[in-house]
């Protein structure tokens, strides 16, 4: 395997599948299929999960609600996604841990990094929820955070595109895509990978991102054993 120890990102928007909103569940177990893959393989995996399919703090800011409580019930809305994929992971055989930036104790662990590594060498699959417990970051910001801080050897974006690509390629047909592109490249054309803000603390800390199409059969797996998928940011 090319990857020892992986932080997943996966967009809340993911989880919908075909519908407008809330969880599909049928997309939930796709994912947690391809999961026990790499799990089996010995991959010690841990996530971060959007809340885009239940609640957007800054859609409700352009409304005229408070950003502050928008981004907070953004973070709760990463926790019940974060507990549908727990379920869906546990039903398929795994053992699972949910920790949260913000305390739930009934639901949830507290983040505690030291006992979230401890898991990941337990061959736990770690879920990581409400973002990083502040307003204003992005889930994107708490991926890598977390990434840094359990030393994982890489950001695996899966998203419902298959790279970065010279343009939206949803939009733009002549989009032509990268196979692979450094941190400086990405900033220089203004290329949408992650926010600002995730994508210099993961320069800063050189830890490189894959963006791939998590929707494909047998991409993550692929990606994991080094395979030319999606496009990698270093």
């Amino acid at each position: 395997m090319k990857y020892k120890r992986i932080l997943l990102k996966l967009s809340g928007e993911a989880l919908m599948g075909e519908n407008q909103y809330g969880i599909d569940p049928q997309r939930l177990s796709e994912y947690a299929q391809e999961i026990k893959k790499i799990h089996a393989l010995g991959v010690e995996i841990a996530i971060v999960i959007g809340g885009g399919n239940i609640f957007r703090g800054v859609a409700g800011a352009s409304k005229g609600m408070d950003r502050v409580q928008g981004d907070y019930m953004g973070m709760l809305a990463t926790v019940i996604n974060g507990m549908a994929l727990q379920g869906a992971l546990e039903d398929a055989g795994m053992l699972t841990r949910l920790q949260t930036a913000l305390k739930i104790e009934e639901i949830a662990e507290p983040y505690i990094k030291r006992r979230a590594v401890r898991h990941l060498e337990k061959n736990r699959i770690v879920i990581f929820g409400a973002g990083t417990g502040n307003p204003y970051f992005t889930t994107d910001t708490a991926a890598v955070l977390r990434g840094v801080e359990i030393n994982a050897d890489v950001i695996l974006k899966g998203t419902r595109v298959d790279g970065v690509y010279t343009a939206d390629p949803e939009k733009d047909p002549n989009a032509v895509k990268y196979e692979s592109i450094t941190f400086t490249d990405v900033l220089a054309k203004g290329l949408n990978v992650m926010d600002t803000t995730a994508f210099t603390l993961s320069q800063e800390n050189q830890l490189p991102i894959v963006v791939f199409d998590m929707n494909k059969e047998n991409n993550l797996l692929k990606v994991c054993q080094g395979e030319n998928i999606g496009t990698t940011v270093y």
